[in-house]
Parts: C-alpha cells; structure tokens; sequence
C-alpha cells in the first residue's frame, strides 16, 4: 500500500513572509495584503448552502477572562507542571493571563509529528493494550532526518512490608488532619512509622526536632505546619501536597516508600 502512494513533490511557495511577533503580524494585517489563489481555493471548497441545513455547531473559544468556562485553570495548571518538572519558576494565575494573551506563532511540523506519535500511544491505553512490547520510545530529528523507536522498560520495583510499588504509584491522603494524625494514619494503615516528613525544601517533621516543637507541630492541622515552616501561604489553586516521608516497617527497618498526595479540603 505504501509504494502506490504518490506523494507530490514539495515545492515552497515564494513571497510567504511568516509573522515572529505582535508587530509584525499587525504590520501584515494592516497592509492588506491576501494570496488571490489561496482565496480562491476556500472560496470553491465551501459546501453549498443546502448542506449544511441540518448542521449544528457549537464553537468553543479561548477566552483568558471568564473564570466559569476553566480554561485558565487548565492552562495554569499544565505550564505549571511543566515549570515544576524542568526547574522553571511557576507562574501564578495573573501572570498566567498575561502570557496567554500574547502567543507567538511557532513552526508546527515537529509539534505535528510529536503529537502525532502520542495519540498513537493513547490509542493503545484506550485499547487496553497490556504487553509492554506494544508501546514505543520515540526519537526523531527533523534536520538530519533520523527517526528511531524503541521499547519502554518496566518500572523499578521496590517493597515495604511485603507491598510491592513503582515511582507510579503514591499513598493518597483525602482532606485536612492534624500532623499527629497523619502520623497515627500511616501506623495504622500501613504500619509504617514516619520518622521525617518534608513539603518541597521545607522539613515539617523529623525525629530528631527538639521535643518541645515536635509536640507544637503535631497539634497544627497539616496546612498550618506547611505555612508557617515555609513562610509562604498556599495558594489557592492548588488542590494538593506533594508530601516525601523517611519511614521505618514493622521490623524497625528504614524503608523506601512512595510519596504522599495530601489532598486539600475543597475551599
């Protein structure tokens, strides 16, 4: 199938000015000038109107401004995660609005293809596709060009008290506790007992804290101890912790555990 397709030589259209920035793309609006040809074509592919009679559309705009529609909480929370995982410093929610607003166009081939490969891999979660052979590492470089595929590997699997966990998994913790309560929760849940508890750089708990703060802290509901050891308030966009703990198991041995999501009661 592939060898009886006919892919038409690409030949690159002269006179085609791309727009960097704000500047230049209102300079090119204003100037008035369109392609006739490329007018000329949308205007035969248009569907007569007999077509579309029974034919409903609801569009769905960006708007950066209306809090009900969520799309800034989307937005914020995406850039945010990416900032988070690459050491980029996250930005709130105004700021947020103000870079949304002014988007420069960027070249979409390699966007394309990268998009393209990971709705391919969708597709086999949506299937249920279980073997690990099934799905594929991509590397492409468009330059060269070099394309190259590869098979994932497992997680790294590790254990505490004959439970077995991957960096994928977590323990989730719903709504506000005191501290003391939190580390009653996972001896008796878990049987594990947490000898440090840490919020991102803040340390919130440990066993070798002076006695008199261990004992201040783990009446603070778990949100106050966060506040106040960090100095910074919460903001109000997050909806959980990510919390790492220092445990020992039933034996008394320290032990690898996953971290804590702590959700936050709804506000």
């Amino acid at each position: 199938m592939i060898e009886k397709v006919k892919v038409p030589e690409f030949t690159p259209r002269s006179g085609v000015r791309i727009d960097v920035n704000d500047a230049d793309m209102e300079a090119n609006r204003n100037s008035g000038s369109f392609d006739e040809n490329q007018l000329e074509e949308l205007q035969k592919s248009i569907p007569p109107p007999e077509s579309l009679k029974e034919l409903k559309l609801t569009p769905i705009d960006f708007e950066k401004d209306d809090d009900t529609n969520y799309h800034m909480d989307f937005i914020v929370a995406c850039s945010n995660l990416r900032a988070l995982n690459y050491d980029i410093p996250p930005a709130d929610r105004h700021k947020s609005k103000l870079i949304a607003g002014k988007i420069i166009p960027a070249i979409a081939t390699t966007t394309a293809l990268v998009v393209g490969l990971v709705c391919i891999e969708l597709i086999k979660i949506v299937q249920g596709q279980k073997k690990m052979e099934t799905y594929k590492n991509g590397f492409l470089n468009l330059a060269l060009p070099f394309f190259a595929f590869s098979e994932p590997i497992a997680a790294k699997k590790s254990k505490y008290n004959d439970v077995e966990f991957t960096l994928w998994d977590r323990f989730e913790v719903q709504g506000d506790m005191t501290l003391q309560e939190l580390l009653d929760y996972f001896q008796k849940n878990y049987n594990l007992e947490i000898t440090m508890l840490s919020q991102g750089v803040s340390m919130l708990f440990s066993f070798f804290m002076a006695p008199a703060k261990a004992k201040e802290r783990k009446a603070l509901p778990l949100t106050e101890v966060v506040k106040r050891v960090s100095k910074k308030k919460i903001p109000s966009y997050v909806q959980a912790l990510v919390l790492e703990i220092c445990c020992y198991d039933k034996d008394g041995e320290d032990v690898e555990v996953p971290y804590i999501k702590f959700n936050l009661p709804k506000q």
